[in-house]
């Protein structure tokens, strides 16, 4: 059956904000040749099209006049195996969630730290997605896409992503050019719980868990983020709205004489990663609305639609928040959500 866009999409229960979109073009991608099939008639000639995983790192317009493309490419598979690794591979549109957990329970551990993070395998290195202590990077092996430019596919490595923190060549020169339809994972056949971050370890502590196994390390991060984040079927929000500022060691002596509260985590470069959530809440903003969308009280850190909210409320609410944060503490915030 070929392949059929269709128009005046709406894509208001295709992001987890909840916010109000209509797309000029949309179609469902299922697997890679369809993409390619696509790049070699032309279809996509026009502009780059927007690639939708599942929609939680995403600030939709009203109107949004360009092509969609939401990759569901499903599949995930044990493709092969070292003396050191398991190499699992995952279709681009795989939910991210269930793929974690389905490696733990074919017991390829080593993605636990990242359960329960909202969205799809494929969207996953865009962002280098990480959380108590954990990022895509480490893990990571290679991955598929389709090179827009001519419709071919294209392997690359982790050198070739050029990971970073919230960050990868898809954001930057990659951009418009690329479209992930698999990824494979490295993942260590000697295994040891990453156990260092504070907020991990008192969780499993209290579970009176010394020796953790990765299931149950998985169970404590969903306990955590639970507790933490609104279900978005529940309260609209895109998870995390701002990165987390890395600050050099001349402005961390700085912050810390005036803060010496503050929370920090030292990089491997010298630098230290601030908390945007303790940053934000100092700054007033926690529990605290504007309009439709507030940052939410159980975690300053997301933002969060509480009916009837538009892109223009939530940039609103954000440019606030940032000055805010920027005049109390001299600190600039980054917004993670992409805005197409």
């Amino acid at each position: 059956m070929p392949f059929a866009f269709q128009h005046d999409y709406t894509l208001s229960g295709l992001n987890t904000f909840g916010l109000p979109c209509v797309a000029q073009r949309y179609g469902e991608i299922l697997s890679a040749s369809q993409l390619t099939g696509l790049v070699r008639r032309g279809a996509l000639a026009d502009a780059p099209p927007l690639i939708l995983g599942g929609g939680s790192n995403l600030l939709l317009p009203e109107t949004l006049a360009a092509t969609v493309l939401h990759i569901r490419i499903p599949g995930h598979a044990l493709v092969g195996s070292d003396d050191d690794h398991h190499f699992v591979r995952a279709g681009a549109g795989e939910n991210w969630h269930d793929f974690v957990r389905w490696t733990l329970e074919m017991g390829w551990p080593g993605l636990e730290n990242l359960s329960l993070i909202p969205g799809t395998v494929g969207a996953a290195p865009v962002q280098n997605i990480g959380a108590y202590g954990l990022e895509i990077k480490d893990r990571f092996f290679a991955l598929e896409a389709v090179d827009l430019r001519n419709g071919t596919i294209v392997t690359l490595d982790a050198a070739d992503c050029r990971f970073a923190y919230r960050d990868s060549l898809f954001k930057h020169e990659g951009a418009g050019r690329f479209v992930i339809t698999a990824v494979t994972f490295r993942l260590p056949k000697r295994w040891t719980p990453l156990t260092r971050y504070g907020e991990l370890a008192r969780e499993l502590g209290a579970r009176g868990l010394i020796d953790p196994s990765p299931l149950q390390v998985s169970d404590a991060v969903c306990a955590i983020r639970r507790r933490k984040l609104p279900d978005p079927a529940r309260l609209g929000n895109a998870g995390s709205f701002f990165k987390n500022p890395v600050v050099s060691p001349a402005q961390f002596e700085m912050l810390r004489a005036r803060f010496p509260e503050m929370p920090a985590y030292l990089q491997d470069d010298g630098r230290h990663k601030l908390a945007a959530g303790w940053l934000i809440e100092q700054a007033g903003w926690r529990g605290r609305s504007l309009g439709p969308v507030g940052m939410y009280e159980g975690q300053a850190l997301v933002m969060v639609n509480q009916g009837g909210a538009t892109r223009r409320d939530v940039e609103a609410l954000a440019d606030s928040v940032q000055r805010s944060v920027r005049e109390r503490f001299d600190v600039t915030l980054e917004m993670e959500p992409v805005r197409p």
